[in-house]
């Protein structure tokens, strides 16, 4: 049910109670998985666009957070039967299990297409009177309107060691922490340490960073001027690295404002352009939420586009060891054509521990 009172009607595909959020569509063909654990999916309803979802199953190792963050999936067809040789339980069970609502047998070409016209809007999956349901949607909170950040965020510290002898230590703000964020740092050699958002900019320094990574996370960026404060005292002291929620920080930090796009970026089939290098990429996206580039300031100027929009898809400093991008370079699901930004921002950690 979406909140203008349109309706489609399907059959229960996970946890039997009710769920609402803002309904999103996203165009990956695989990844589910990923996709539902990831902290940025929070507060929202995600639809999948390619037709067949569940066929590979569920597993323990491709969860992204620890707990389901999405608030329900919407497939046009479920796959009942699992055909993967690490399948733990079929995505109903995943979905049943940890209480999340889906509904299959719809048709999401027609939703995704009233999505991409009307913009998008928020919705609710249950069952029983439809106006019931319709009347219950419109007293739940509006997506953005709450600071879904706290609610995902870790409550404790918690570190994670490389294999080998460290090189450096990262500490990542957690604002909605994929872990494939620190796997990826692991493997590049260094301890991660993630904070809780609220973390001050004092909690930051007294673990001497080599450097600090904003994370990805859910929500409207305009509503986090807490962590907007600890980002404007780490610039300057240490290289920085902004994903997605984190590029917004530090956009607002640079001057500029954000705005809700018509339907977002969600997907794994987004082309960006790195303007330093001309390169194209194809980008796993996740995000409502866009930077004004034209206001950037204070040395701040943009470093990504979008080549379906043009919007801004990443930042850098002129001087500064500061650098963001709008899509998840971690990938999880794929592509992984971006951790090369990994590399770009490891290469000014290493350059500021030499200086």
């Amino acid at each position: 049910m979406l909140e203008d009172g349109t309706r489609f009607v399907g059959q229960s595909a996970g946890a039997p109670v009710r769920g609402f959020g803002e309904v999103v569509f996203n165009t990956s063909m695989t990844g589910y998985e990923e996709i539902l654990t990831d902290p940025s999916y929070a507060g929202q309803i995600v639809t999948m666009t390619f037709p067949l979802i569940g066929n590979y199953g569920t597993n323990a190792d491709d969860v992204e957070s620890g707990r389901v963050q999405a608030a329900g999936l919407v497939m046009r067809e479920e796959c009942e039967e699992a055909s993967h040789w690490r399948n733990a339980e079929s995505l109903r069970e995943f979905l049943t299990r940890r209480g999340v609502p889906a509904i299959a047998g719809i048709d999401t070409r027609a939703l995704t297409r009233r999505l991409r016209s009307g913009g998008v809007a928020m919705g609710a999956i249950g069952s029983g009177d439809p106006d019931e349901l319709l009347a219950w949607l419109r007293e739940q909170p509006r997506y953005g309107t709450t600071d879904l950040v706290r609610d995902v965020s870790t409550r404790e510290p918690y570190t994670w060691e490389p294999g080998g002898e460290p090189r450096g230590h990262v500490v990542v703000l957690d604002t909605g922490l994929k872990y494939n964020i620190q796997r990826v740092l692991n493997n590049r050699g260094y301890r991660t340490t993630a904070l809780p958002c609220t973390s001050t900019l004092e909690d930051v320094l007294e673990l001497r960073p080599d450097g600090v990574v904003l994370s990805p996370g859910p929500g409207d960026p305009a509503t986090l001027d807490y962590v907007v404060s600890t980002a404007r005292g780490l610039v300057g002291r240490v290289p920085v690295l902004g994903i997605c929620l984190g590029h917004q920080v530090l956009g607002q930090l640079f001057g500029a404002r954000t705005f809700k796009l018509k339907f977002g970026h969600h997907g794994a089939n987004h082309p960006v352009k790195d303007l330093l290098t001309g390169n194209v990429y194809i980008t796993s996206q996740n995000h409502g939420y866009a930077v004004d580039g034209d206001g950037l300031r204070d040395g701040a100027e943009v470093s990504h586009l979008n080549l379906n929009d043009f919007t801004c898809e990443g930042l850098r400093h002129r001087s500064l060891p500061v650098i963001s991008i709008q899509y998840h370079s971690e990938a999880a699901p794929g592509p992984r054509d971006n951790l090369y930004i990994f590399d770009r921002f490891l290469e000014m950690v290493e350059a500021t521990r030499c200086s």
